[in-house]
């Protein structure tokens, strides 16, 4: 019998990492939530924005599903790599998570439009590149990553909407 190149989804080590995965990614979640919510009650409601601007009730339920969809991704992917740190998907699944943290405090905490708007457009480009590498690797993966990089192209079309129109 052959065993698998990949490691099983109920190995330990893989559960571990798993679970790993889906704690950095709500950590990071939290922490931007943390720095948004105040942000959202005062200085967000002084702002202009463009007709297309979801209600604020809807942020948080999108970006509450949307965190446990991107770990279940970044994890399928990684252990398809066999768990290699070194590995192109975990790589630009940590860049395009970092990005999605610096975003927050670009735009929420420093009131920086331009440099959010260019960083969320750096953050849909490593989107991008991250779902075109897990489809390689596991194509549910890939589907996972869909929602967050549309919610993203809405974000990315907000902000820099909302640049022009506060400049």
């Amino acid at each position: 019998m052959l065993r698998s190149s990949i490691p099983s989804a109920t190995s330990a080590g893989s559960l571990l990492r798993l679970l790993a995965v889906i704690v950095v990614c709500l950590a990071v979640g939290g922490i931007a939530g943390a720095v948004t919510v105040p942000e959202v009650r005062g200085w967000y409601q002084t702002i202009a924005k463009p007709a297309f601007t979801p209600p604020d009730r809807v942020f948080g339920p999108v970006w509450s599903t949307l965190y446990p969809m991107m770990a279940l991704a970044g994890w399928l992917a990684w252990r398809r790599d066999r768990f290699a740190w070194s590995s192109a998907s975990l790589r630009l699944f940590l860049l395009q998570l970092a990005l999605n943290f610096g975003w927050s405090f670009l735009f929420f905490s420093y009131h920086w439009l331009l440099a959010a708007s260019i960083e969320v457009s750096l953050l849909w480009g490593a989107i991008l590149m991250t779902v075109l590498e897990f489809r390689r690797r596991d194509s549910r993966a890939a589907i996972l990553m869909l929602p967050y990089l549309l919610w993203v192209s809405l974000a990315t079309a907000l902000t820099w909407t909302i640049w022009s129109m506060n400049v």
